[in-house]
């Protein structure tokens, strides 16, 4: 029988574990540097003490600006300004409710309308950094029956309004949908009807009804009510007591529009029929909160976050009204917002409008400044003093010129 002597190596089962396990740890190394693991979203952190709730105007000349419209009737609503987590302004001016005398207060909650949108979009991104979904999803992944045309869509389409599903506005009998009420699936299956006004990706229009199939896929990937949803994920975590969705019951301020008959209340919302796109309601302490959770890092990875805030718009996207044209985020927009007032000023700003059913908003982020700006006013007429007073904080707390009008 052939002897193998120890000093020639051992015996040849030991050699044959040895090579099998250095195969598995080349192969294990191996998938460890081409294998990227999904990014996860930041732990969720203890939201840091809220300053007190006071007014603050360690603005001058935007607090004799608000002191001056508000006895002219010119403004009514609330205004906050903060460099980083010191607030530097905040007040608010007129009626929560003029039929009852009710002043307006410093927490008072008001209907957010589109800037609701940043909202959804986060959520739809924290269930990509969980490893649920990815924004690269086709629609039809989630939202079925599935229309043939709907079959090049993907989430970041409805994301960057690019997806080519006519919005709500651009249906026909707009006016009757308008006020009746529809839950979160007549409003998906409703969207199945129309043919796309655009080959997806080639074009941006601003819509509501793709907000609305968002909320609609937070639903299904999540297993929970989209409103629910978002109070776990986001509301209840960082202290935001005062947001949620506008059903009715939930103590909004009355809004308010400038109609033929003069001031007139604007009482029956029907936001569900903006149920993704425009349904919360908040306060400017809550709102801030979110700006400095959201931009700080505490809500979505490095990577969602940067996707938010990029430009999803065509290549060949023209200009808007003679100026250049914004970046098309998710639920936010990005551009030199200040070029629209005069003195302008062109510091880079995130920002979201709103307007619905009697209210006007804005809240803008200026990432290098680390300044955050909410306007919050219950009149839906009041969208050039929104503006204006949104650049006139930004400008202000940045240290520019202090905007004195809009610009034409």
């Amino acid at each position: 029988m052939f002897h193998v002597p120890r000093q020639s190596g051992g015996h040849p089962r030991l050699a044959m574990v040895a090579i099998a396990v250095l195969f598995v740890l080349v192969v294990g190394l191996v998938a460890w540097v081409t294998v990227r693991p999904a990014p996860t979203a930041p732990e969720p952190e203890p939201p840091p003490p809220r300053p007190p709730l006071v007014v603050v105007e360690a603005l001058p000349q935007l607090t004799e600006q608000l002191n001056r419209w508000s006895a002219s009737g010119q403004f009514t609503g609330g205004v906050l300004v903060a460099r980083g987590d010191e607030v530097l302004f905040r007040q608010v001016h007129g009626f929560a409710n003029r039929k009852m005398g009710t002043p307006l207060e410093l927490n008072s909650r008001f209907r957010l309308a589109s800037v609701s949108k940043q909202f959804t979009a986060a959520a739809i991104l924290r269930l990509q950094d969980e490893d649920v979904l990815s924004i690269d999803d086709p629609l039809c992944k989630w939202i079925q029956p599935c229309p043939p045309a709907w079959a090049p869509i993907r989430l970041h389409h409805l994301l960057g309004h690019s997806s080519g599903i006519p919005d709500l506005m651009a249906r026909p009998a707009w006016g009757i949908r308008r006020v009746t009420p529809a839950s979160m699936e007549e409003l998906t299956a409703e969207s199945t009807q129309y043919g796309l006004q655009f080959p997806p990706g080639t074009k941006v229009r601003y819509n509501n009804a793709a907000y609305n199939l968002l909320g609609a896929v937070v639903e299904k990937a999540s297993g929970k009510p989209l409103h629910h949803y978002l109070h776990t994920a986001f509301f209840e975590p960082l202290g935001m007591a005062d947001t949620g969705y506008d059903d009715g019951a939930s103590d909004v301020v009355m809004g308010y529009a400038n109609l033929a008959g003069g001031l007139t209340e604007q009482p029956n919302a029907n936001v569900s029929i903006i149920v993704g796109a425009g349904a919360l309601y908040s306060t400017l302490d809550d709102l801030l909160v979110w700006q400095r959770a959201l931009h700080g890092g505490h809500l979505l990875s490095t990577r969602s976050h940067a996707m938010m805030l990029a430009d999803h718009a065509p290549a060949d996207t023209p200009d808007e009204r003679g100026r250049p044209r914004r970046s098309w985020g998710f639920g936010v927009f990005d551009n030199s917002i200040g070029q629209r007032v005069s003195p302008s000023f062109l510091d880079r700003q995130v920002f979201h409008t709103g307007s619905w059913s009697g209210f006007r908003n804005l809240m803008s982020y200026q990432p290098d400044g680390d300044v955050t700006v909410i306007v919050l006013s219950n009149n839906f007429h009041q969208r050039d003093a929104v503006f204006l007073l949104s650049q006139q904080g930004m400008a202000e707390a940045l240290g520019r010129p202090f905007p004195t009008a809009m610009a034409r």
